[in-house]
């Protein structure tokens, strides 16, 4: 039902919007307001685009998660990015909508707030747990500042609440750069209904 109405209602407002910009921008020559309105377009593509993904991944009862890491991965061009996949099973769907949505914070942070020029991501699977490490070699002066705290997205809080919400561990540190190191029970929020 939710992905029905996000679809319904929401998909049609930005697909009316794109259009609508499409229309100004073959009646407007000037190059300034050419330049805006393509970006507006873009950024409104985009949008549709990231309500797509989520409203698949609504319907989709599992979730490719190797996939997504390497489409991710292949989309980060800030610095060069190391992936090491060491899954042999597919983690249950929250925890791979978990991991999927910290890598897209993580990486997206790399970019706005980082001077880093290599990083490297992580994941693991061990008998009882799943972790993801992402670091990368920047000073990252702000790590203190609200935008990487709290900024737009998740911001390292929401994150916390996500990974302690399936029973992880949260944790942030420097080690030659900046780290994020989460650990999640395999079965997520069931095991630690659990216990």
């Amino acid at each position: 039902r939710i992905a029905r109405e996000i679809h319904d209602h929401v998909g049609h407002l930005l697909s009316r919007s794109i259009l609508q910009v499409g229309a100004l921008l073959a009646t407007r020559k000037d190059e300034e307001t050419q330049t805006s309105l393509s970006v507006i377009r873009d950024t409104l593509s985009q949008a549709m685009d990231s309500i797509r993904s989520s409203v698949h991944n609504l319907h989709d009862s599992s979730l490719d998660l190797k996939t997504q890491v390497e489409a991710l991965a292949q989309a980060f061009t800030f610095c060069p990015l190391r992936v090491d996949y060491r899954l042999e099973s597919e983690p249950c769907k929250e925890i791979a909508h978990c991991f999927i949505a910290i890598i897209k914070e993580g990486l997206n942070n790399i970019m706005r707030h980082s001077d880093a020029t290599r990083a490297t991501l992580t994941l693991l699977e061990h008998p009882a747990l799943y972790q993801l490490v992402l670091q990368d070699n920047g000073t990252r002066s702000n790590l203190g500042s609200r935008p990487w705290l709290e900024g737009e997205g998740l911001g390292l809080y929401s994150m916390e609440d996500r990974v302690t919400a399936l029973g992880g561990q949260f944790h942030v540190g420097r080690d030659g750069g900046f780290r994020l190191f989460i650990s999640v029970p395999k079965g997520g929020s069931e095991r630690r209904a659990a216990t």
